[in-house]
């Protein structure tokens, strides 16, 4: 045989192996999992990490890839915002979703973001209302994946809040969530009218009367928890291990105040997988799963609790089950992980103050209203408050010839007397405000035109509304609310780290790109390159 002919073998050799690799690329992960870790910051992830196992948020450091420097790109850090941004890689500007809640003028009343009474509930007693994605005004990774594949994807949305499972599954897929007065996990008539039978027989073990036989003892003694506040007067009311089997048969809602809601969500996501068998084929589906215990604990005692840094502890040794679990079921390789965050949280402001660090736990100031109203003889001037937006009652100053351009700036004008206010703004001229260029862009993709107020009004850094003198909250633009975890591991993921300034709207568009499917229609975000094997 001669040697040309050996080289054109060894040539067509060569290119077919070329084309094997390329194919094997080019094949798609059997399932995606997003997770959701409501209030989690981002400094958790290294904060605790002398806590964690080697098969939770260490296997994905180890393995995976982290983005560092995760940023929210909008104003408002609120729960169903993120959740909407993250599976949409849009902006309230955009898809509609601009606050857990938000003043409609036309309504003249609150609206739910995922409030929906043209359907009925599923699976539940209904007393708090049936939901829906409908107010949701962009497509989804879920709706994009369900259009590549024509509908033959199988998008499952799981969460105890309504919102943290109905935002990410979009307007295509099948989302379940917890209702506290039955204990069921429930869906609506948006997607179905019966629960199917896995979800049905989950319901029926009433899963959570056994976690509540579980008490919540400390995983390590008390006195090793030298990264919280010890001090904490929490713990003196209620001191470990915290004991729950009187709540059986009752109280359905106190289970999220504790570990084990993080463990009944994911015992019904896994339920889900079984039932629904996703990721058993090579067309990709996509588990949306929302933890909505970290921010209920959260909010009542603050991120440098005993209580959250226990609550991650658990929450390390329940991925660890969970990715133990999808290597078996899936396959090592074959399921693209991401887990994020909503947003982050605020410290405690006494907590801060006995540190001298700014702070402070603010109480409503009406003063710049009552001398607006009496400068220009007005009985009422604002119609409604929400997303620290104020929604001016312009029927009334029309009805009373007031100037409203007039009203309004002064109104202004008197807000930004308060020593508590760091700038008050006209939401129509947003583009002039006298912001740094960050801030002023996180505030023009929080505007909704259709749903925002008149005024923005922005507190100074560590300056939050509280009642509860141990408990703290988020929604600021600041960094302690928008700077999130992002972490990859799994399919088409390479190993490592990246220092670039990413935004959760970027999510989207990256898994999108990865699956080589079309982005959705409200996308705002770039892929993040780095990643992506």
């Amino acid at each position: 045989m001669n040697r040309g002919f050996l080289l054109v073998i060894m040539i067509i050799g060569f290119l077919s192996a070329i084309g094997q690799t390329n194919q094997k690329a080019t094949k798609s992960p059997k399932l995606i999992v997003g997770m959701m870790v409501d209030q989690m910051r981002w400094d958790f992830i290294y904060r605790y990490q002398h806590r964690y196992g080697e098969g939770g948020f260490k296997r994905i450091l180890r393995e995976g890839f982290t983005n560092e420097d995760a940023h929210i790109p909008y104003a408002q850090t609120v729960t169903a915002v993120g959740h909407a941004c993250v599976y949409t890689g849009s902006v309230p500007a955009l898809n509609g979703i601009m606050g857990n809640e938000w003043y409609d003028r036309r309504l003249k009343r609150s609206v739910y973001c995922v409030e929906d009474d043209s359907v009925q509930v599923v699976g539940g007693k209904g007393n708090f209302g049936p939901m829906s994605p409908r107010n949701l005004q962009s497509t989804s990774i879920a709706d994009e994946l369900n259009l590549a594949t024509n509908f033959r994807s199988k998008i499952v949305g799981v969460a105890l809040k309504d919102r943290g499972s109905i935002l990410p599954a979009g307007r295509s897929g099948n989302a379940y969530w917890y209702e506290s007065t039955s204990g069921n996990f429930i869906t609506s008539t948006w997607y179905m009218n019966n629960l199917p039978n896995w979800a049905a027989s989950f319901n029926s073990r009433k899963v959570v009367d056994s976690l509540y036989d579980l008490p919540w003892s400390l995983s390590y003694p008390f006195e090793s928890y030298v990264q919280s506040d010890q001090r904490n007067p929490s713990y003196a009311k209620n001191p470990f291990p915290r004991n729950f089997s009187s709540n059986k048969g009752k109280s359905y809602a106190a289970i999220a105040n504790t570990p084990w809601g993080n463990t009944l969500t994911m015992a019904f996501s896994i339920a889900a997988i079984e039932g629904e068998q996703l990721g058993i084929d090579s067309i990709p589906d996509l588990l949306a799963i929302s933890l909505s215990t970290p921010d209920y604990i959260g909010h009542s005692v603050g991120p440098n609790s005993v209580e959250i840094e226990d609550v991650y502890i658990k929450l390390d040794r329940e991925l660890a089950n969970f990715f133990t679990y999808l290597d078996k079921k899936v396959g090592k390789g074959q399921y693209l992980f991401f887990l994020t965050a909503d947003h982050g949280v605020a410290h405690v402001p006494a907590y801060m103050q006995s540190h001298n660090l700014p702070a402070k736990a603010m109480r409503s100031n009406k003063n710049a209203e009552q001398a607006t109203m009496k400068k220009f003889g007005l009985s009422r001037l604002v119609e409604a408050t929400a997303n620290h937006q104020v929604y001016l009652d312009r029927h009334y100053l029309d009805s009373m010839k007031a100037d409203y351009e007039a009203v309004k700036r002064f109104y202004i004008d008197r807000i930004n007397e308060d020593p508590d206010v760091l700038f008050a703004f006209d939401n129509a001229a947003i583009a002039h405000v006298n912001l740094p260029a960050e801030y002023r862009e996180m505030f023009q993709k929080g505007y909704n035109r259709e749903l925002a107020g008149d005024v923005q009004v922005v507190h100074r850094p560590g300056y939050i509304y509280s009642s509860n003198p141990a408990g703290t909250t988020h929604g600021s633009m600041y960094p302690y609310d928008s700077h999130i975890p992002l972490l990859w591991m799994g399919w088409g993921v390479k190993q490592g780290i990246s220092h670039r300034r990413v935004y959760m709207s970027d999510i989207a568009g990256t898994v999108t790109a990865m699956l080589k499917i079309q982005a959705p229609s409200g996308n705002v975000g770039t892929i993040i390159y780095e990643l992506i094997k």
